[in-house]
């Protein structure tokens, strides 16, 4: 027979179309595409549903070294089971470096924690801490050529924010090698001053953690990292935006020429600043970085989407256990917010988010939805055509999604190792019922038919969208 497989009666959609054919797969990649395929070794009835490109969550957590006594609630495993039920086929998490740490070998000791373990497709961002010559000098520059093309770099968190000069150092090993320097932007000075006099004044609570970290720490940070990015001449993406202020800076840049792109989040588009209010500790579910907003915030970051200042929509998936000393109830998260662990779970929840507040309720396309979702992050971290589209030629990466199928988001229905979901109780409209990872289904009709090991490490190229402006100083 011609093919594996063929989806029929769906309808297809990708970023720039959508239609009504067949989708014939061998081998794990789509070959063919059109009306009367032929036979197959098995037909898949997709008759009322939207066929689309896999999901790709180019920002999550999983097995990431959080600090002592603190343990992150998702492996590999768990991760990956999860994004697969949330309609995602591709993952991107990262490989955390430690000061004085080789970081080839935290590479390898990430393969190790990955490898074998996944339901999904992966492949990991790297996470610069130590600048040290021999990190910037030779295995950063090895790395990248090794197909590790994307790293990130923090401006707060202690033992991890970097001055300055060493993000300048950094950029300039991007812009040498072709990597795609990603940038956590909020002001770790500022953040701790705010945090001091907060605990002084007893305010201590985890609601105060948003007022540790108001606005204006994330606006005058991405300014920053934009303007040393202009300096060296270096795209930037600016992740998990959380409100306009913060977007106004992208969009300037983007105006003058820059390459400069941007993120958001589940997070900043359903919850707000209240959701941290909760008795006793329950606000401690809601706390991350940069925290939920207002209203208008929510609105500003729709804006974003809807007008192109952020290319892609993450989830920022960073799990810990809620009623877990070694989570979010951990001894010294009880005595101030400073110690509560920053982030909450969403890799399982953030398609039917985007696609319910997005496409069901009109602010953006169906199209839109899935450049947001797949095929910008395909070619944000070089791995587009491969992935992040349905075309002949790609891998067979698909979601089957039921459009009009109503859920209550409930902790009950999550695959995720945590013990909430910070959306608990959002009704929304729209929800995958499989996905198939390169031609075989890891979840069938709500049913986790797959096995560990079914995801694969993919090394991705260079990003066409990180090439220099040839505007900077040097």
């Amino acid at each position: 027979m011609t093919f594996d497989t063929i989806i029929r009666g769906g309808t297809i959609a990708t970023a720039a179309d959508t239609v009504k054919c067949d989708v014939g797969i061998q081998g794990g990649k789509i070959t063919a595409l059109g009306a009367n395929l032929g036979e197959a070794r098995e037909i898949v009835d997709a008759t009322g549903h939207l066929v689309l490109p896999g999901g790709i969550d180019s920002h999550v957590h999983f097995a990431q070294p959080s600090g002592p006594g603190i343990v992150m609630a998702d492996d590999f495993e768990s991760g990956t089971r999860s994004a697969a039920f949330g309609g995602n086929t591709m993952v991107l998490p990262f490989a955390v470096q430690q000061k004085g740490e080789s970081l080839r070998q935290v590479v390898k000791d990430y393969h190790a924690k990955a490898d074998g373990n996944c339901y999904v497709d992966v492949s990991f961002h790297l996470v610069i801490v130590d600048t040290s010559e021999r990190v910037l000098g030779q295995e950063l520059p090895a790395l990248v050529n090794d197909g590790y093309t994307s790293f990130k770099v923090f401006m707060t968190y202690e033992g991890m924010a970097l001055s300055d000069m060493e993000m300048l150092n950094v950029m300039a090993v991007a812009r040498e090698t072709g990597a795609l320097v990603m940038v956590h932007a909020e002001n770790y000075d500022a953040i701790r001053f705010l945090t001091d006099r907060l605990e002084r004044a007893g305010k201590t609570a985890p609601f105060f953690h948003g007022p540790s970290r108001p606005i204006p720490i994330e606006r005058e940070a991405t300014h920053r990292a934009i303007s040393l990015a202009e300096l060296v001449d270096v795209p930037v993406m600016i992740v998990h935006v959380s409100n306009g202020e913060a977007m106004e800076e992208i969009r300037r840049a983007q105006q003058k020429g820059l390459k400069v792109y941007g993120e958001t989040c589940p997070q900043y588009l359903v919850l707000t600043e209240q959701d941290l209010e909760g008795l006793n500790m329950e606000g401690a579910k809601y706390v991350c970085s940069p925290p939920p907003r207002d209203k208008k915030s929510q609105s500003e970051c729709w804006k974003g989407l809807q007008q192109g200042v952020f290319s892609v929509f993450s989830s920022d998936h960073c799990p810990f256990r809620y009623d877990d000393p070694q989570g979010k109830l951990t001894p010294k998260g009880r005595t101030s917010f400073r110690w509560v662990p920053n982030g909450i779970p969403g890799v399982e929840t953030r398609l039917p988010i985007l696609f319910s507040e997005g496409v069901k309720k009109g602010r953006i396309s169906l199209n839109e939805f899935v450049a947001l979702s797949s095929t910008n992050h395909a070619k944000t971290y070089g791995l587009y055509p491969k992935k992040g589209t349905i075309a002949v030629g790609a891998d067979a990466d698909i979601a089957i999604w039921d459009p009009d199928r109503s859920v209550t988001i409930s902790q009950s229905l999550m695959h995720h190792n945590v013990d909430y979901t910070p959306y608990e109780g959002i009704e929304v409209t729209g929800w995958p019922v499989s996905t198939m990872v390169r031609g075989r289904f890891v979840v069938r009709d709500g049913k986790l038919t797959g096995a560990k090991g079914d995801g694969e490490y993919v090394s991705r190229d260079k990003s066409p969208l990180a090439t220099p402006s040839g505007t900077g100083m040097f």
